[in-house]
């Protein structure tokens, strides 16, 4: 019998999902795509693994000691993998970060840049997810690592098995038409009478900004509900309305609008995420360098906006 590791992890996350869709959607494939490997898995064993109820799916008792051993099987690939980044020499490694659009356009060019000169053998490759996403698929072996955020207003929940660094303290400012807000200087409730452009309440930033409206005293009236801050930044330009932008985010700002700062700062840190199996892997901890560097640079600070985050 020869099993591919990767069909055991998608039966590992056929037992975390319970559905195909949904281990085929945290996999980033085609949910038939998924069938059709976890129907070879079975070929090859020999044996029913799983059996369908409806949507959901049940592991058999083959199916459940089988995925057993699928987690030691891939934990141990991990640590073999590690165990050779730290017996060579020079570092040579290929790692998957998941990224969001102010990070991948105001940190990044800058970190990968300096990290292919000093240590070209590491190569960093990118996939864009939400940023309340990115932490999830870091814990289930599809990233390597990821950057992941807490606002002060909304701390993030956290896996033990995870680890995080802190790259950059970031401030939130206010977006507004031009000459919406004669003062250089606001409070959130001066903006309280405005219409709102806002991310939904499903994304960490959209319940994060919804808090710290509501801890002002006011509910703000959300006019255009829109994901991205550049979208955002872009409706603020035509007058529909205000909104909050980070450090990063600035990067992003047509010009056009006012950039007032909040008289009650709030803050975001943001960090990179990474399995505490992989905290030795040199390769990551020189990216986390790197990244933080890029950071320094623009003048972010590394001291956390939530007492309970640790700096590593």
């Amino acid at each position: 019998m020869e099993l591919s590791l990767h069909r055991l992890r998608m039966l590992r996350e056929l037992s975390r999902r319970g559905t195909v869709t949904a281990a085929a959607a945290s996999l980033h494939y085609t949910a038939s795509a998924v069938s059709q490997q976890l129907a070879q898995l079975e070929r090859d064993v020999g044996a029913k693994l799983f059996e369908r109820f409806g949507r959901r799916v049940q592991l058999t008792e083959l199916g459940l000691l089988l995925t057993e051993h699928a987690e030691e099987i891939l934990g141990s690939v991990e640590r073999a993998t590690l165990a050779l980044e730290e017996a060579q020499e020079t570092v040579s490694v290929r790692l998957m970060a998941g990224v969001w659009a102010s990070v991948a356009s105001g940190l990044l060019p800058h970190a990968l840049t300096a990290l292919a000169g000093a240590h070209p053998g590491i190569q960093v490759r990118t996939r864009e997810l939400a940023p309340e996403d990115t932490a999830d698929a870091v814990r289930d072996g599809e990233l390597d690592l990821s950057f992941v955020i807490d606002y002060s207003d909304a701390p993030m929940p956290w896996d033990a098995g995870l680890e995080r660094a802190v790259i950059a303290v970031e401030r939130l400012h206010a977006a507004v038409p031009a000459g919406a807000v004669p003062a250089g200087s606001a409070s959130l409730l001066e903006l309280a009478e405005h219409p709102w452009i806002l991310a939904s309440p499903k994304s960490h930033f959209g319940r994060a900004v919804r808090t710290a409206c509501l801890r002002h005293g006011f509910e703000p009236k959300i006019n255009h509900e829109v994901e991205e801050q550049s979208t955002a930044m872009a409706m603020v330009r035509a007058g529909l309305g205000v909104t909050l932008v980070s450090d990063l985010g600035l990067g992003l700002r047509p010009p056009g609008i006012d950039v007032v700062a909040l008289t009650t700062p709030l803050l975001r840190t943001v960090s990179i995420a990474y399995r505490t199996t992989s905290s030795r892997r040199p390769a990551l901890q020189l990216v986390i360098e790197a990244v933080r560097d890029a950071a320094a640079a623009l003048g972010l600070g590394t001291e956390p906006a939530l007492p309970g985050i640790a700096r590593s």
